[in-house]
């Protein structure tokens, strides 16, 4: 049937199964959104209105990191799609599922340096998994379907659509076509081959799983390393426990394997890394086989690539070939999603027992916490953790209080531990912990972030308080960019250049005109009653938290050096 380019889009949303949308409308959009109103799509799918379109991009982020399913984003041209481009590109580098719908100028304006006129297609095109550009309303469903089957399938990521304004004015060919028949659907599946891409993942080679048994075999020490790709592989984190009990190996995780291992779990040594604990990184350099499932090795991890589990035979599998080797050098590799991999591992795998190789591991205690009165940042999370029974979604900026939150929370389950880990993006936390929330209203979501983050978009308290978002932002507020200054300590021989936050606003107050609830907190004893009140109200609510300027998240290995050559323990 023939159909107005603007409901087309609306009818493959409904397709998809979309039933929230975040977004911020504009010029050149303005068709589509009239379809809220129009065709009455506004009973059907929820809009979030944020205060800024980034804010819109993190929460459609936050959304399908927190639910697996993919995230949506509206934005129009020129200003409001490059506003995007910050979320995009942390969607892009955290594997997040994102479908982002622009449009452009009229295509007689294109190329024009029209009002507002951009190439967000060719400004996205190196942090997204494919982008396009629709100037045919009869290939405009096909494309939406597309964007969304590339979305989801193999490596997860964002799909950019830009569509000229005119089509979203005149009619095009639509006829309604169920999920389930999209990879069979003519015209899609042809799309789909044309650029490459397959909807099925690559089925492991069973020579490379028997390799990786035969090595297990022979491993007196061997280790795992969990990464964001068990996260994101769906069904892979039963198989993933399921694995490393019946190996009974120490397991260490990266920033973005959060979840995958419970944090309390016997067999659970902490982050690897710049930050890992003592434990992990020890093990690294000990392990004769490293087994490292999802993960790439960042510079954030393997601080000094060359040095990095030398000791050991490394084992990568990952679902994209591009990762292999790109900045470790491995032993063995297996190409395919970590479900699968694990599956077919756990078939052949028969039980072992390290207990001498963990006594070894685990032997490297970290050093008692403070409890002195003082508030300090374990106190925080261990306060958030308890008043939460250890369930509550937590969505994080970028800094110290980030490092922290993964260091004292301890998450056990996927889609707990929102963080922008690869881009570091700081603002992230609240536009991701307002998307988590509109997903999982049934959970407590608290954002935790610093003074210098929070900054960077508390205007979105204005769309947490507009939409009864009840999410709880707790502030490790220490006045200062915690993080930097930490370096500054450590490196830069004390010179605190332009790190020292003393200004405005009162977070409190700025709360409080944002129509939300504001508390202090100087002591444990006060940070534990704010936070029970917060639990309580039943909406947004900050909580300042004043911490120690000079507090360091421990252990530190400085960059470009050896993960065993630790500048603070």
């Amino acid at each position: 049937m023939l159909m107005r380019g603007s409901q087309i889009v609306m009818e493959c949303l409904l397709e998809q199964g979309v039933d929230t949308v975040f977004g911020y409308p504009g010029g050149t959009i303005l068709n589509i959104y009239d379809e809220f109103e129009l065709h009455g799509y506004n009973q059907k799918i929820r809009h979030y209105l944020t205060a800024h379109e980034q804010g819109a991009s993190h929460a459609a982020d936050g959304y399908a990191r927190s639910t697996g399913k993919v995230g949506v984003c509206f934005a129009t041209s020129g200003p409001g799609a490059t506003n995007l481009v910050t979320g995009i590109a942390t969607a892009y580098y955290d594997s997040s599922p994102v479908v982002f719908i622009t449009c452009n100028v009229s295509e007689h304006l294109i190329g024009k340096d029209s009002f507002q006129e951009v190439d967000i297609t060719g400004i996205t095109m190196p942090i997204t998994k494919c982008n396009f550009l629709v100037k045919d309303a009869n290939e405009l469903a096909d494309v939406i379907r597309e964007a969304f089957a590339i979305a989801r399938s193999g490596r997860p990521g964002p799909v950019l659509v830009d569509i000229a304004k005119n089509i979203t004015a005149i009619q095009g060919e639509y006829e309604y076509l169920p999920l389930a028949e999209h990879p069979n659907h003519g015209r899609l599946a042809t799309l789909l081959r044309r650029s490459n891409r397959d909807l099925k993942n690559p089925e492991p080679n069973l020579g490379d799983i028997h390799k990786l048994l035969e090595l297990i075999a022979q491993s007196q020490r061997p280790m795992v390393l969990v990464g964001g790709g068990v996260i994101r592989s769906k069904g892979a984190v039963p198989e993933f426990r399921r694995f490393i009990e019946t190996l009974d190996a120490p397991v260490g995780s990266t920033i973005m394997g959060g979840g995958a291992c419970p944090g309390n779990h016997p067999l659970f040594t902490g982050m690897v890394g710049m930050h890992g604990s003592h434990a992990s990184n020890m093990a690294t350099a000990e392990c004769d086989l490293l087994i490292a499932i999802g993960c790439r090795f960042s510079d954030r991890v393997a601080t000094h690539p060359a040095s990095f589990a030398q000791n050991a035979k490394i084992v990568q599998i990952d679902i994209d070939r591009a990762e292999i080797d790109k900045n470790v050098q491995t032993c063995h590799h297996i190409i395919g999603d970590a479900r699968r991999v694990l599956e077919l591992l756990n078939e052949n795998l028969p039980p072992h027992d390290y207990t001498a190789w963990k006594a070894q591991v685990f032997a490297r205690k970290e050093l008692p916490l403070k409890k002195d009165g003082v508030l300090h940042p374990h106190e925080i999370l261990e306060t958030i953790s308890d008043l939460t029974d250890g369930d509550a979604i937590i969505a994080t900026d970028v800094g110290q209080h980030q490092m922290w939150s993964c260091q004292y929370y301890h998450f056990s389950r996927p889609g707990q531990l929102l963080t922008s880990g690869g881009f570091g993006t700081m603002g992230f936390g609240l536009g991701a912990a307002m998307g988590a929330k509109a997903g999982n209203p049934d959970k407590v979501v608290v954002h935790c972030t610093g003074d210098g983050c929070f900054r960077m978009n508390c205007h979105e308290l204005a769309t947490v308080e507009h939409y009864s978002i009840p999410v709880i932002t707790v502030i490790f507020d220490n006045r200062t960019l915690g993080m930097v200054r930490q370096w500054q300590n450590l490196l830069y021989d004390k010179r605190f250049s332009q790190t020292t936050l003393d200004r405005g606003p009162d977070f409190v107050k700025l709360a409080e005109a944002y129509g939300l609830k504001g508390f202090r907190a100087k002591t444990q004893a006060e940070f534990e009653a704010a936070f029970k009140q917060a639990l309580q109200e039943g909406r947004g609510c900050v909580i300042d938290c004043a911490i120690d300027m000079d507090a360091m998240v421990h252990p530190m290995v400085n960059g470009g050096t050896p993960v065993t050559d630790f500048l603070l323990h």
